[in-house]
């Protein structure tokens, strides 16, 4: 005996049989239906035939697309994205009115008939011919479920949901042997579910649930009989029966849909026209969507979260993969934000940098000897209005950011780090002079030769004319005096320096290599916040770098199970010995305690760290840390354009601003805030004997700042021509530190570039005029 189908009537064999049985007229049937064209009634029955038997027996239900939400470290909701706003439900999970109404509207016979309602085809054919066109069709919930699976399997490419929806035979008839299998082994319950779970109600919103929660706040299962009957209705045409935008055209069709639940049983007549008297009743919620949705700030951090996903080969071995996976959504993901930190950032940025400031500041926090990010905000917030920018700040280009910004003097203690690992003394001793010429030669990597022009050789000068030497390390770090630092990068070499910046991560934002120029020592590469901050957090663990991390976790749900997703892992290293980066945090305790980031100091645990400011103050800078978090603070214009001179910041007016005066008060009360109720750790410092310079000299205190150069000043002119050489003599031109034409402290070259060679790119990121000398 035929087997029978779990939803009653005929078998798969049988269906298949009666349907070829009949080719004349289910050809006749099927293009009447699906093609308005009258030439497509002439399709011969062996053409039907013959399509039907080369589909394939076997479609597999897709997995829906779903919403992904994004979570703190501490499992609170920082942001729900999508590509189709969907939350798969139960069956047991919708309310039975709902379950009835789509029924009765859209497939009334649905538990009478099989995967094809013959007698619908025919009510349909003969209402089409007294039309003379399409009037009524026949797809039963089972056909619309399968033609819903092409469409969700073809995604957001136009060409694939062409395909999909395309109104020809043949797609009615693979549409037909996939209805035929599908209601041979999932039965009706599980057909309705998958339905009303994959159906799309407009406004956004992918089945049910998504549904309610769009037009009445409310869970699937706690929808009324007049609630179902109006979502029921939308089915058909979402754009036309849309209660947000045509309440009266929606009114109509929601009735309509209550009258047919009282014609076939589902409800009495009483209570439909009870239902009917109703207002709609909407309470519509926004679609929130999208990391311009995030909580606290956190917007930056959850779209590098999706560049994460992205971009690391742990989640796929091609983008492509990577795209489709994120696309399909249905994950949580469990991200290393803290909530406190990220609250503190937000708040310490929202008080000393407006959004409608002339520059930005965009900060970040990590954790020492795991890599995890804590926090990640900017005064400018996520959006597309005035003031907003969907360009993260904090990151480097290549991950939604910049171009990186030059971090001036907060670069000098990886140099010293450098030097000291290498074997020099936290006490050694330079002339350090007020100003001179960079020394030349500098061995550089590979062999080569950095060499100074001897015609006209670059100059640097420190920041006041009571800078001089000669000064020892430790005190040269307190005032960040530029010459004792280039005196330095001189003496070990270039190459030693640029070994040391890789083991702790540091890299330029744009993704090109570190110049080979002593220049470096005074922070002419474009570096982003992120990067200084998890270079700091090296110091911070004795010498331990951790790679970034901002993913803990993942679960992806897969029906109703939760599949564990592998995630990308810090990976640790030991860039520096412990007594080096011991030595390095003793010399960094200074700058906050009788240095230039007096005004970072934190008042009730030990901190230490360092400030940074450009030449001509194109970007300000605060890099510190405790034992147990490291910060970044930048302050700049992004399109590096606007100087920080005679400015105001959060409604406080400057005339220079330097990195102790903005940045270091950001630092303070962002680690103030982050660093509340956590356990009080101190370093493990080195003795350092105090410098011994006999007269006195050089003990005015230094600036964070530039502010000697001209305004055409050299830039990073130095580093790229006047850079490695093997036995050259290219150099700069422009030597000097003042005038209106003098070059800085960098060479120029004696041919000309590119408009944007030098200048870098400016979306978001940095000119990179790189003028020359960086000051502390």
């Amino acid at each position: 005996m035929p087997k029978k189908r779990s939803g009653g009537g005929l078998s798969a064999t049988q269906q298949a049989a009666k349907f070829l049985g009949v080719s004349v007229l289910a050809g006749a049937v099927l293009a009447g239906i699906a093609l308005p064209a009258a030439g497509a009634l002439g399709l011969a029955a062996k053409g039907s035939v013959q399509s039907f038997d080369e589909i394939p027996a076997n479609l597999k239900s897709p997995q829906l697309s779903q919403r992904t939400t994004i979570l703190d470290n501490r499992g609170n909701q920082i942001a729900t994205v999508y590509s189709r706003d969907r939350t798969v439900v139960d069956l047991k999970d919708i309310s039975p009115y709902m379950q009835k109404a789509i029924v009765a509207i859209e497939d009334s016979r649905f538990y009478k008939h099989g995967a094809i309602d013959l007698k619908g085809v025919l009510r349909a054919l003969n209402k089409n011919a007294q039309e003379g066109g399409v009037a009524q069709g026949a797809s039963t919930l089972t056909q619309q479920l399968v033609k819903n699976y092409f469409i969700e399997e073809a995604g957001d490419d136009p060409t694939k949901v062409a395909e999909a929806t395309q109104q020809t035979l043949g797609r009615k008839i693979r549409e037909l042997k996939y209805a035929i299998q599908i209601e041979e082994k999932l039965g009706k319950k599980r057909i309705l579910e998958n339905y009303l779970n994959i159906t799309f109600f407009g406004e956004q919103a992918y089945g049910v649930e998504a549904a309610a929660q769009r037009y009445f706040s409310k869970h699937a299962k706690d929808l009324n009989l007049q609630e179902s009957a109006l979502l029921a209705g939308i089915v058909q045409s979402p754009s036309r029966y849309d209660p947000v935008n045509d309440e009266a055209e929606a009114t109509k069709r929601r009735n309509t849909v209550l009258q047919r639940m009282a014609e076939v049983g589902d409800v009495s007549q009483a209570e439909a026209d009870r239902a009917k008297e109703k207002p709609l009743g909407l309470h519509p919620s926004k679609p929130r969507n999208g990391c311009i949705t995030a909580t606290d700030g956190a917007g930056f951090f959850c779209d590098y979260v999706r560049e994460v996903f992205l971009n690391d080969p742990v989640f796929g071995k091609s983008r492509q993969v990577r795209a489709k996976l994120w696309n399909k959504g249905g994950l949580t993901i469990r991200t290393t934000l803290d909530p406190q930190a990220q609250a503190s950032a937000q708040s310490s940025i929202k008080n000393h940098v407006y959004k409608s400031d002339a520059v930005a500041t965009a900060a970040t926090i990590v954790e020492p000897g795991t890599g995890k990010i804590l926090a990640m905000g900017q005064s400018r917030p996520y959006g597309f209005d005035k003031h907003e920018t969907q360009i993260n700040l904090s990151v480097n280009q290549g991950m939604g950011g910049g171009a990186g910004y030059q971090p001036g003097s907060t670069f000098k203690p990886i140099v010293a780090a450098a030097a000291i690992e290498g074997g020099k003394p936290a006490t050694q001793q330079y002339s350090s002079p007020y100003q001179m010429p960079y020394p030349s030669p500098v061995s550089a990597c590979d062999g080569k030769t950095w060499r100074n022009d001897p015609r006209k050789p670059a100059k640097l000068t420190n920041e006041n004319t009571s800078e001089h030497g000669p000064y020892g390390m430790k005190e040269a770090t307190a005032k960040s005096v530029n010459t004792y630092y280039v005196q330095l990068i001189s003496d070990i070499g270039i190459c030693p320096v640029i070994d040391m910046a890789k083991k702790m991560g540091v890299e330029r934002a744009d993704g090109r290599k570190i110049d080979q120029a002593p220049s470096i020592a005074l922070g002419t590469q474009e570096m982003s916040p992120l990067t200084m901050a998890n270079a700091y957090a090296t110091f911070a663990s004795r010498g331990m770098y951790c790679t970034p991390v901002a993913i803990e976790s993942i679960t992806q749900k897969i029906g109703s199970r939760q599949k564990s997703l592998q995630v990308p892992k810090s990976t640790c290293s030991r860039a520096m010995s412990e007594h080096t980066a011991d030595t390095v945090s003793t010399l960094l305790r200074g700058v906050v305690e009788d240095g230039t980031g007096q005004q970072a100091g934190l008042q009730d645990r030990p901190s230490a760290g360092k400030t940074g400011t450009t030449d001509k103050r194109y970007a300000a800078w605060f890099v510190g840390y405790t034992p147990n978090m490291a910060g970044a603070v930048w302050v700049g214009d992004p399109a590096h354009r606007r100087q920080m001179v005679g400015i105001t910041i959060g409604g406080v007016p400057y005339d220079k601003v330097f990195g102790g005066a903005v940045p270091g008060p950001i630092w303070r009360d962002m680690m103030a805030g982050a660093l509340a109720g956590k356990p009080v750790e101190d370093f493990n410092l080195v003795d350092i004997p105090d410098d011994n310079n006999g007269d006195g000299q050089g003990k005015g205190r230094g600036g964070d700042n530039g502010g000697k150069n001209g305004d055409n000043s050299g830039g990073l002119i130095g580093g790229l021509i006047g850079g490695p050489t093997d036995g050259g003599t290219t150099g700069g031109t422009n030597g000097g530190t003042t005038g209106d034409t003098t070059g800085g402290a960098f060479p120029t070259p004696t041919f000309s570039l590119p408009g944007n060679f030098i200048q870098g790119q400016t979306n978001g990121g940095t000119n990179g005029n790189g003028n020359g000398g960086q000051r502390g």
